[in-house]
């Protein structure tokens, strides 16, 4: 289905709780009629956020929106616990009202409120909960490490630090230099740029090992490499379990190190993080038993430092472990990915597609 969005931020648009929006704004295939934030009406998303790099009104309200003619209206926020915010309610239904499609990637279902569900019946509006996972998820079985395609999973220090954004710039780069690749999505934001991907989070725990397994089973047949997207954090309290699902359900051939590197410690728990090179450690020795895994790079969100600054960080990632290391958002994605390139093709997979290939 092609989508023209309107985009509900109303009141977070600069917050990095609007990562929905910015990532759909971003990197998203569909078109964005409109984003609703009342605090800068009549402005336009290149002024306001021109490093997502896409234009579109910002408009006061839903009534306001329907002029851009969306065909959906999308929560474009995605806070701690997942709930809809009250100020979104009268948008909701003023959209609803208007028969639009209402899209949220957040844990309170739209399906599950009965005014959204009976005004929604009413005016014949979808209702699209994307994080809600497939029925039909079976338990990890081992057959991801028989996947053909070299499988790239993204970790990171803690979350939010870039593993979106990173495995999707590093996609851009393999697609610009020739290679096959494929993102794999598995947050709701990925999804809904991917235009596919389970929201591992919402999996029953038994079942997310299962979860990335079938993602990776599912990749495109032509596809050299998976760049899977990563979820939470071995050192974060509340996220761990979705990050330990990821990396042994997915059977990683090679990992991609995310940091943040204004952070130092895990946001909100106050718990400091290990050095770099500990980290990078602490991963590759958790996976060694079942199936080694090296970190092939090192990605560094830089966004909250100067041009300079920037570079002296990720000087410094790079002296601590010796790993290439760069930016890929800020200073493009392309030696990151030689970095991931020449790692997979040291792996035993790379060696049998290009013998095939012969």
């Amino acid at each position: 289905m092609a989508r023209r969005y309107a985009v509900l931020t109303e009141g977070h648009l600069l917050d990095r709780r609007a990562k929905t929006a910015h990532g759909v704004i971003q990197y998203g295939r569909d078109e964005i009629a409109a984003v609703i934030d009342s605090a800068f009406a009549g402005q336009d998303v290149r002024d306001v956020l021109p490093r997502l790099g896409r234009s579109a009104p910002i408009v006061a309200c839903m009534r306001d929106a329907l002029a851009y003619r969306p065909t959906s209206l999308l929560l474009g926020v995605a806070n701690q616990g997942g709930f809809i915010p009250e100020s979104f309610r009268s948008q909701i239904l003023d959209a609803i009202d208007a028969g639009l499609e209402i899209v949220s990637g957040l844990h309170q279902l739209l399906r599950d409120d009965p005014e959204f569900a009976a005004r929604a019946h009413a005016s014949g509006a979808k209702l699209w909960d994307v994080r809600v996972p497939p029925a039909d998820i079976p338990l990890f079985s081992g057959a991801a490490y028989r996947a053909p395609a070299v499988v790239a999973l993204a970790v990171g220090s803690d979350c939010a630090v870039g593993k979106k954004s990173v495995m999707i710039e590093l996609d851009r780069a393999a697609r610009a230099a020739g290679a096959r690749s494929e993102f794999v999505a598995t947050g709701q934001t990925g999804t809904l740029i991917a235009g596919k991907g389970i929201v591992v989070d919402r999996v029953i725990s038994d079942f997310i090992t299962g979860a990335a397994e079938q993602l990776v089973l599912n990749v495109a047949p032509d596809a050299d490499i998976a760049l899977v997207e990563g979820q939470g954090s071995l050192w974060h309290p509340a996220y761990a379990p979705v990050t330990l699902g990821l990396l042994f359900g997915c059977a990683p051939d090679l990992l991609v190190m995310c940091i943040d590197s204004a952070r130092t410690e895990v946001e909100e728990y106050g718990i400091a993080l290990p050095p770099l090179s500990d980290m990078i450690r602490a991963h590759e020795a958790l996976v060694q038993p079942i199936k080694s895994a090296l970190v092939a790079a090192v990605a560094v969100n830089t966004a909250t430092l100067p041009e300079a600054a920037a570079r002296d960080a990720i000087a410094r990632a790079h002296a601590s472990c010796g790993l290439p290391a760069d930016d890929v958002v800020r200073f493009g994605a392309a030696r990151l990915w030689r970095a991931v390139r020449a790692a997979a093709e040291r792996t035993d997979k790379w060696r049998a597609r290009t013998h095939a290939a012969r």
